[in-house]
Order: C-alpha cells, then structure tokens, then sequence
C-alpha cells in the first residue's frame, strides 16, 4: 500500500490581526489532521504578519506589496512597481516551494501571491471573512476551487457553486479556555461585585472608543461596572494617566495578552466591528456595543455590524455617535440583564462552529484525498 502524501500548502495574506489569526488557524488545523504537512506563509514586507508567525512557529516569506492610496493617485506609481516586483518574487516562491495548493485570507500579498498561483494552474481556496467581498477576494474568486465564508448570501460577490459557508476561523486559546467567569476575574483583578465592561479597540486602539468611554467612567462606576480598557499601543500613555483617576473602577492595558481570560469575565463588550472579533464574540455569547471604524475599505466593519443588528444580536453605534451614545448604551445595558440574555442568546444563534476544521476539510476535497 502507497504511502499517502503529504501535501505542501502556501498560505498568503496578512495586514491586520483579522487575516492573520484565522491564517494561523488553518495552519494549525491542517498540522493536526497531518502533521507532516509543509506550510510556507507570504506576507507583505513590513506588516504585522512578518512578525506574528515566525512566533507561532511557521516560516513567511515577505512581498514588497502594499495597497493603493485613493487620495493621493501620483504616489500609486510605486504601488505598481511594488506589484510587479512582487508578482516576479511570487513566481519565484512557486517555483522553490511547489505547493499543492494555495490559501488566500485577504491582505495586500494575498492578490499577486493566488493570481500567480492561478496562472501556473495550483488550485486555490480563498478564505473571505467579512460580510462585504474585499476586493482581492472578488477578483480572485472566478479561477478559485472554493471560497471559505462566514456570512450567508455571499453569491452576490461569488460563484454559487464553490461558495462554502464555513465561518471564519479564531484564536485557538479563545474557545479552549476552561477558566470559569468567576475564575477569569479573579485572575484578571476585576473587583467581584462589579459587573465588567470590556473595551477592545483592536491593537494599535481606536481613538474614537477611547474618548467616547472616558466620558462615561462616571457613570458606568454609578451602575456598578468595572473597565477592563485595552486603549491600543497608540494611545496608552494619554489613556493611563486618565485610568489612574478612576483605578477602583478602570483597568487600562496598551494591550490584553490573555483575551480568553478577558472574554470569560466580561459582562457586556465594546469593540469595532472586525470579522475575526464579531466571529470571537458569537462563538463566546457575548452582549456586544459594536462601533464600527469608518477608516475601513467599503465601509465593511458597518456590513458586519449590520449583520448582527438584523438578528437582534448587538446594538451598534456609528463612529460619528459614539461620543455622545456609547456611554448611554453601556450604562442601559449594565442596568437591563434581561437584554443582556436576549442579545447572548441571539448572538450565539448567528455561531458558526469548527471553520477552521471545515476549511482542511475543503482543502482536502480539492485536492481529492479522503479526510
């Protein structure tokens, strides 16, 4: 009897946290069903991905690529030239590492890397997170074997036949955390008594959120929540000086390392309204104020919001309201349980469960190999 193969998988894309997490998580899942899988990520040169996977564990290799700027057309002069420089490097990587197959989760490399290895006939699977196409998606998806989504009608951007509607990957230790609510606050050095009030606003933080809750300390403190305050590396210095002046009710961190521990204990969550996160936050159950950033491609972060806000699953608040609305919503929710269960349970209804699983199971039936 034949040995099976093991197969080599190109996986590209990156920029933000949302295309990268779920890119590791695909890594992760196609290493457990075999772990003698070879996998070689390509990023864009710069980014964030270039240092985040090499510490999970996986080889990346950089493409000079970045995105076009709409403002200002002269500068996309180089933006070209960085395209075609990393189309040649991209035929370059097939050439070296021969993959079976190539896995696309949107970001700038994404677009040169599958376009190449669309060309040189390398099956492809691309992995679409968000509500609204992206475009790399959108002009990759004709020549694609499947695309991987998480929200439903998604036919309006892509072929009905190869559409899988999978859910979108998330952060191993997010759903594995065994630590209870009670035990995560403990750990956390939440107060008991208080209800807690989760604020992400993404890595680098969001300076709307940031202002918007700290006008409403006060009050949140007179309802009886706690502030675990990730203000993002950009504006922690500013927004610790302002968390002093409430350290019994406000917790400020440039960055929250254990957000399973985080999740576990919050009672109510604010955030944007990124892919990867509203996918964190419906797997977990949790009452969510979603404010959407406006800095965003085709507006998707609102789609995704928009999303939930049909179902009934979290309350969003427009960017341009936030100052004068989020408090108000988060003090109502803190006051009204009820609401707070009704949005847990129609949030958990919209949970798509086991994507990253789903998708090897794609991967392997593109390939045609039994599971």
């Amino acid at each position: 009897m034949m040995d099976k193969k093991h197969y080599k998988v190109l996986i590209s894309g990156g920029g933000t946290g949302g295309h990268i997490f779920p890119a590791l998580s695909i890594a992760n899942a196609l290493k457990r069903r075999d772990p003698d899988t070879e996998i070689l990520f390509v990023g864009a040169e710069g980014r964030m991905e270039m240092e985040r996977v090499p510490a999970a564990g996986y080889e990346i290799i950089g493409l000079p690529v970045s995105g076009f700027n709409r403002k200002n057309l002269l500068s996309n002069i180089r933006v070209v030239f960085r395209l075609l420089k990393s189309m040649w490097k991209a035929k370059k990587i097939l050439k070296n590492f021969k993959p079976d197959i190539a896995i696309g989760v949107g970001g700038y490399a994404s677009g040169p890397m599958l376009k190449e290895a669309q060309k040189h006939g390398i099956p492809t699977l691309l992995q679409e997170q968000n509500s609204y196409a992206g475009v790399t998606n959108k002009l990759l998806a004709k020549k694609s074997a499947a695309i991987c989504v998480a929200y439903p009608d998604m036919q309006r951007f892509f072929p009905a036949d190869r559409i899988k509607l999978v859910g979108n990957p998330v952060r191993d230790g997010i759903l594995n955390c065994s630590v209870s609510s009670e035990e995560a606050r403990r750990l956390l050095g939440i107060p008991e008594h208080r209800k807690l009030v989760l604020v992400i606003g993404g890595s680098l933080g969001a300076r709307t959120i940031n202002e918007s809750i700290e006008k409403a300390f006060n009050a949140i403190e007179k309802a009886g929540g706690y502030v675990l305050w990730q203000t993002g590396k950009l504006y922690s210095a500013e927004c610790k000086k302002v968390a002093d002046k409430y350290n019994n009710v406000v917790k400020a961190l440039p960055f929250i390392s254990q957000m399973e521990l985080a999740y576990r204990a919050a009672d109510v969550v604010v955030s944007r309204a990124g892919a990867g996160t509203i996918s964190e936050l419906q797997l977990l159950g949790k009452p969510s104020i979603l404010v959407p950033s406006p800095n965003v491609a085709e507006d998707h972060q609102r789609k995704n919001a928009e999303a939930l806000v049909v179902n009934d699953a979290a309350v969003m608040i427009l960017d341009a309201d936030a100052p004068r609305m989020l408090g108000k919503e988060v003090v109502a929710l803190l006051n009204n349980e009820d609401r707070c269960r009704q949005l847990s349970e129609n949030i958990s209804r919209m949970a798509l469960h086991g994507a990253d699983e789903k998708i090897v199971d794609t991967v392997y039936e593109i390939l045609g190999r039994e599971k």
